[in-house]
């Protein structure tokens, strides 16, 4: 198979009637930092080793949710010696784990993620931002990806008034010098950014999801997270290994859910850039079968005839073939000739 290049990809999808929209994937914080991205989950690298009953406490929950561990573990401390009064040890032992649970989740975002935005050089975010602009200019762009890669270039063109683009997040009305800013739902009517599975920098405050700025604190992600934390607010991202948990925790966010409804309903042409189509990204790949873009630009990373290429092929080609209303043309163009980080 050949593939065509990005700009040609580009060019087709202007040619189209109806906009423009970028899906990212892993890949393409991969492309920037492979030694840190190249992982499923922040469960995988969490480290345990002086906790093993923690883990054991996930494996038996068959989940990877920090956030319900937690919750359980809380939960069961605070009635276990209704039960059995002599456990007062354990009882104490689950609320220190449930704490330590919490370290945890903030060492592993904070040890995975560069610290500052200035980790990323100028020539790489002028890269960045000519890839993304197109999207922006013509219709939105999704993510799967909790980090704040994106996030950092979209601020820092937007500094240089290179792009602009909303994310539905403002001041908070009742506190407009806050350090954070909120999502607002009843005006986000022009959000064209979304994070899909969630964010780090996003933190679910039980009656409002806020969001964490550098340009509000100038304080790292790492300090932020863990005082988001000790305050009892959560980075919202989901974490899952299937695709039905994934909906599952989807469907109990306003703003995952929402998120997840605009990308169902968007027309036009769709890049899909750095994912490799897996079983556990079924729940977005079923939205453009049931969908209405007319046509998915795939991205393929090295060669084509690869194994694994190959199945991502195979699962690309099967959007059109499932495409429950109207026609859906796939093209296949190099994600290397996007040249997304130089």
């Amino acid at each position: 198979m050949d593939l065509i290049d990005f700009e040609a990809a580009l060019a087709i999808a202007k040619g189209t009637k109806g906009k423009t929209h970028l899906l990212l994937g892993n890949g393409f914080s991969i492309a920037l930092k492979p030694d840190i991205f190249t992982y499923n989950s922040l469960f995988s690298k969490a480290n345990f080793s002086a906790h093993p009953e923690v883990q054991k406490v996930f494996e038996r929950l068959d989940t990877t949710d920090f956030e319900q561990v937690v919750y359980t573990l809380e939960q069961a401390a605070q009635i276990l010696t209704c039960y059995l009064p002599s456990q007062e040890q354990t009882k104490e032992q689950m609320k220190a784990d449930a704490l330590r649970l919490k370290e945890i989740l903030v060492e592993t975002i904070a040890g995975n993620h560069p610290p500052r935005p200035y980790s990323i050089t100028e020539d790489q975010y002028a890269s960045c931002t000519r890839f993304l602009k197109p999207f922006l200019d013509s219709g939105s762009i999704y993510t799967l990806n909790y980090d704040i890669l994106l996030y950092w270039t979209l601020m820092n063109a937007k500094d240089q008034n290179l792009i602009n683009f909303d994310d539905g997040f403002r001041s908070d009305p009742a506190d407009e010098d806050a350090e954070y800013v909120v999502w607002d739902n009843g005006n986000a009517h022009g959000q064209n950014v979304h994070y899909l599975h969630g964010a780090l920098h996003l933190f679910d405050a039980g009656h409002q999801l806020r969001k964490y700025t550098w340009n509000r604190t100038d304080i790292p992600l790492v300090e932020q997270s863990r005082k988001a934390i000790s305050d009892g607010a959560f980075p919202l991202f989901v974490s899952e290994g299937s695709t039905e948990k994934k909906m599952t925790k989807i469907s109990h966010s306003g703003y995952l859910h929402k998120a997840l409804r605009s990308f169902s309903s968007i027309g036009g042409s769709l890049f899909i850039h750095g994912l490799s189509l897996a079983p556990n990204d079924e729940h977005i790949l079923q939205r453009i079968e049931r969908g209405k873009v007319q046509q998915v630009f795939v991205g393929i990373h090295g060669d084509p005839n690869a194994d694994h290429n190959q199945r991502i092929i195979a699962r690309a080609n099967r959007l059109s073939s499932n495409r429950a209303y109207g026609s859906l043309k796939v093209h296949y163009y190099s994600s290397s000739s996007a040249s997304v980080w130089g």
